[in-house]
């Protein structure tokens, strides 16, 4: 059951590069840097991702990351998802995140599946929608 919107984050591609893929349609790692809030806490994320192309013309990613906490604590997460990209350059994704952290106030992401909403634009810019899936 989908539950509560737990957050968001809003930041910006900072590296991309290409990577073999035998056998299959291009593949390409993203490196992003975010700001935002998750259950009530102001975040900084860094994360990375690979997406493959795939016969259709859609895309599948995997990729994990770091949350750093106001007061320094971290969570780490790793995720995959799916999504489209139109001829403007700009992507879209749908997915879900895991947590492992150890700050009490965020121990429920350690039990839950965060499904989340990933839009990047043709300039690089990147906006993240969080819900926790229970």
């Amino acid at each position: 059951m989908l539950g509560e919107k737990i957050g968001g984050t809003s930041g910006k591609i900072t590296s991309q590069r290409v990577l073999p893929n035998l056998g299959g349609g291009p593949k390409m790692e993203t490196s992003f840097q975010a700001n935002g809030s998750i259950l009530g806490t102001d975040v900084k994320e860094t994360g990375t991702y690979w997406t493959v192309v795939r016969p259709d013309g859609t895309l599948y990613g995997e990729g994990q990351g770091v949350m750093i906490l106001k007061d320094g604590k971290m969570a780490t997460w790793t995720g995959h998802g799916v999504g489209t990209m139109k001829k403007d350059g700009t992507a879209s994704y749908r997915g879900a995140v895991y947590y492992q952290t150890a700050p009490p106030r965020w121990a429920r992401l350690n039990k839950v599946a965060v499904v989340f909403e990933y839009e990047v634009d043709a300039e690089g810019n990147t906006r993240s929608e969080y819900w926790e899936w229970k």
